[in-house]
């Protein structure tokens, strides 16, 4: 499932830029660091479950984690 997350760049007053993510894991990689150069996030999609929060794509990455299979360590 791809997200689309969608954010304003620091020191711009206007208009939204958009990043696309394929994985909820790599969604929640890109807000964190949106986030830690203070872009102010507006809005997470996905064509699946529509738009969501922060809480909501938390708990797909869970499932997603649950979902890949274990890679044994030789």
């Amino acid at each position: 499932m791809s997200y689309t997350i969608g954010f304003v760049p620091k020191n711009q007053r206007e208009g939204i830029s958009a990043t696309e993510a394929p994985t909820a894991n790599q969604a929640l990689a890109v807000i964190v660091a949106l986030q830690e150069r203070a872009e102010e996030i507006k809005f997470i999609r996905s064509p699946q479950e529509g738009e969501m929060g922060i809480e909501m794509l938390l708990l797909l990455a869970k499932e997603e984690a649950e979902e890949m299979p274990s890679k044994a360590v030789t």
